[in-house]
């Protein structure tokens, strides 16, 4: 039985404009006043988002988000970690030799703020995440000596697509690396994906994977597509998602595909 309802934002519940239609936003109001767990699942911090949160109404004492692409996983009105893990500025020592060494920009966020590492080639993270973050510029080797939640290259897509041919078997043992948008490319501790922190989730409600139904459409959503219960790519999704789903939505994220879907699986609850 289907207990908890995770998504993806962007190409997923989100339509290109970034706000949620008002068919998506209604279906999981609905099921969420029903009893079941609607749980956003992004790389943001929950202050970047919270708009969504009031909008879908996740905004009650029972209410989680899987932030960081799964290294925290905090409640929403009080902002409590239910879990939280990531890795040190050591663990990133390879990364930024690899960034100095082929000139590639490096932002290194812990849970609070983003520090673009200023002694590499200038970032623009910060032009495209549009949130509500602080940006503080750091040399590596300034960098606090505390948890970071991943780090991001942000740069035009073929940038990109070289960094990928150029990763060595190093990195890519030591890091989970995903492709989230074609302009950003995260490096995250190796075992990390959304599904951790969703599988935390589930452990505290007392349910199982079994339980979850999750929505994606890229790289990042993998591991919660795979793991679900009921693993939903969305019909504009990246074929490796479509291939590892369960089911693939009726209609894209432009055309409310999310309620699309959520209507042919929960009639009673939608009718």
């Amino acid at each position: 039985m289907i207990k908890m309802i995770a998504l993806d934002l962007d190409e997923t519940l989100l339509n290109t404009d970034k706000t949620i239609s008002e068919a998506n936003a209604a279906a999981l109001r609905q099921l969420h006043t029903a009893g079941v767990k609607v749980v956003l699942c992004t790389g943001r911090p929950i202050n970047a988002i919270w708009g969504y949160l009031e909008q879908l109404g996740l905004t009650t004492a029972e209410d989680y988000t899987i932030t960081f692409n799964g290294a925290l996983v905090i409640q929403n009105t009080t902002k409590e970690a239910l879990a939280q893990s990531g890795l040190s500025r050591t663990d990133f020592k390879p990364l930024h030799a690899f960034a100095a060494a082929n000139h590639y920009p490096l932002d290194v966020l812990d849970f609070d703020q983003v520090y673009p590492v200023a002694d590499l080639t200038p970032s623009v993270y910060q032009q495209m995440l549009k949130a509500p973050m602080t940006f503080t510029p750091t040399p590596f080797a300034e960098l606090p000596d505390h948890l970071f939640s991943k780090a991001v290259m942000a740069t035009d897509p073929a940038t990109l697509d070289e960094v990928v041919s150029k990763l060595t078997p190093e990195l890519t043992d030591q890091y989970h690396v995903v492709r989230s948008q074609p302009k950003i490319l995260e490096f995250l501790a190796a075992d990390m994906d959304k599904a951790v922190g969703l599988g935390q989730l589930l452990t505290h409600f007392g349910w199982d994977f079994s339980n979850l139904m999750t929505f994606g459409d890229a790289e990042n959503d993998l591991g919660m597509i795979k793991a679900a219960g009921d693993g939903v790519a969305m019909l504009n999704g990246q074929p490796a998602v479509k291939d590892a789903a369960s089911h693939i939505t009726p209609k894209d994220n432009n055309d409310a595909g999310v309620a699309a879907y959520l209507e042919q699986t929960f009639p009673e609850l939608l009718s």
